[in-house]
């Protein structure tokens, strides 16, 4: 059954754009597309961004601009996408990001440009089902215990891992291997960012797999990639950026002469590239 989401005020006036009135049933169908705190925000969001679109119909059809809907990915642009896409190619014109702009940002934006940092961490897993409340607590038991023996002897973490672990990993005495950020647990990697190359976890950790013992051996900060390497990223980003604004200037330039009621549009404000 489909829902229809009503206007929230009927006592509104209609909205219209230079007389051309916009039905609340367009507006009804334009709220999905508006994910907002309350009904009442995307009624406005789907009105205000209805507003912009018959704005840039009525510029791209004054002026006669004529448009052949573009098929990509197998979606074809209905005949009004394609006016405002060639109307805003025609009338936005934006800079291309030079070397220079594109160097400042990566030179100001350091840690966008660097790559993920590397771990080399030891641990000693107690495997157990964390929706198995008895085995976990079990689980839990022995591995504070465990913890408890190796703060008074550090130096014996791989003889434990070889005789407690339950992960394979006990075969090396413990070793993962190097470790990128986002390939392991949450609760696993924030341990390690915790922790100082050499130093043992002060806390059992508890991970989906059951119960670790977590140190740290070693710890590579991520390189910077070379500026020529995200050059293009950096300008298209830039450039978007630019194109942007631009579209909401022209935006406000064409609502400020023209004639709106029933909805107030924020200046230079453009739902339409959100």
């Amino acid at each position: 059954m489909r829902t229809v989401i009503r206007h929230p005020q009927t006592a509104r006036p209609a909205i219209s754009v230079n007389g051309a009135v916009i039905p609340d049933a367009t507006i009804a169908r334009e709220v999905q597309n508006h994910a907002c705190g309350s009904p009442r925000q995307a009624w406005e969001a789907a009105s205000r961004a209805l507003v912009i679109r018959e704005l840039l119909l009525q510029r791209a059809r004054a002026i006669g601009i004529d448009a052949e809907p573009r098929t990509e990915d197998g979606l074809r642009e209905t005949e009004e996408e394609a006016l405002i896409r060639v109307l805003l190619a025609a009338e936005v014109r934006t800079p291309k990001a030079d070397d220079d702009a594109c160097r400042r940002y990566y030179e100001s934006n350091p840690r966008r440009f660097r790559g993920p940092d590397l771990f080399e961490p030891m641990h000693i897993l107690f495997r157990a089902d964390r929706h198995d409340e008895a085995a976990y607590a079990v689980a839990v038991q022995r591995a504070e215990a465990a913890l408890a023996e190796l703060a008074a002897a550090p130096e014996r973490f791989e003889a434990f891992a070889v005789a407690l672990s339950d992960c394979p990993s006990a075969q090396d005495g413990g070793r993962l291997g190097q470790i990128a950020a986002g390939e392991t647990t949450p609760e696993f990697e924030a341990a390690l960012r915790a922790l100082e190359p050499g130093e043992t976890c002060r806390q059992t950790v508890r991970t989906r797999y059951g119960v670790h013992i977590v140190r740290l051996e070693r710890k590579v900060a991520g390189a910077m990639l070379p500026f020529d390497r995200v050059r293009d990223r950096i300008a298209a980003y830039l450039e978007e950026n630019v194109w942007r604004r631009a579209v909401s200037q022209y935006v406000a330039l064409l609502a400020g002469n023209a004639s709106i009621a029933g909805v107030d549009m924020p200046a230079a404000q453009s739902p339409l590239v959100q």
